[in-house]
C-alpha cells in the first residue's frame, strides 16, 4: 500500500473551511454530520475492494462509527433532516469537495487523509462541547469525539500494517 507518489497530502480543515464557513454555526454540526455519512460510505467502499480485505473488518467499524456519529448529531435536533436537505441545497458543491479531497490518490495517501480528517473530527467535536451549556448536548459531543479517535486509531494502525 506505500506509494513512491509525492504529491503532498492535503489540509482537510482548509479544504472544507469555506464549505463551513457558509453554514450558520448552529447548525455546523448537521453538515459536519452529513461529511460523516459521506466517510461512511468511503470506508465501505475501500473495504468492498478485494484489494483491502485483510482490513475489511476495521474499514466496516470505522464506517459503522462514522454511522454512529452521524445518528447522534442528527437525534440532538428534532428538525435534522429538514435542516440537512437545506445545507445540502445551500452547497450542492458538498459531495463534489469531499470527493476531489481523495480523487487520484494511491490508497495510502486517503487512507492518511482520512486518518487526518478524523483527528480533525476530535478536535471539532470536542470544540463544540466546550461551549455547550447543556449537559447531555455536550455528553454526545464528546462520544462523537471518541468515536473518531477510534477510527483514526484504526487507520493509523492500517497503515503501519502496510508500512
Amino acid at each position: 500500500m506505500s506509494s513512491t507518489d509525492s504529491t503532498p497530502i492535503p489540509d482537510v480543515g482548509e479544504l472544507l473551511a469555506p464549505v463551513l464557513a457558509r453554514v450558520a454555526r448552529e447548525q455546523r454540526p448537521l453538515l459536519l454530520a452529513i461529511a460523516e455519512r459521506l466517510a461512511a460510505k468511503r470506508y465501505r467502499g475501500w473495504a468492498a475492494d478485494p484489494a483491502n480485505a485483510a482490513h475489511a473488518s476495521a474499514l466496516h467499524a470505522c464506517a459503522d462509527r462514522e454511522e454512529e456519529i452521524a445518528r447522534r448529531i442528527e437525534a440532538l435536533h428534532a428538525d435534522a433532516a429538514v435542516l440537512q436537505d437545506a445545507i445540502l441545497a445551500a452547497n450542492p458543491d458538498l459531495e463534489d469537495v469531499n470527493r476531489a479531497i481523495f480523487a487520484g490518490r494511491p490508497l495510502a495517501q486517503q487512507f492518511a487523509i482520512q486518518a487526518r480528517g478524523e483527528r480533525l473530527g476530535v478536535a471539532t467535536w470536542r470544540a463544540f462541547a466546550r461551549t455547550e451549556e447543556d449537559a447531555t448536548r455536550r455528553a454526545a459531543l464528546l462520544a462523537c469525539a471518541d468515536l473518531e479517535e477510534e477510527s483514526a486509531r484504526a487507520l493509523e494502525a492500517v497503515l503501519a500494517a502496510e508500512g
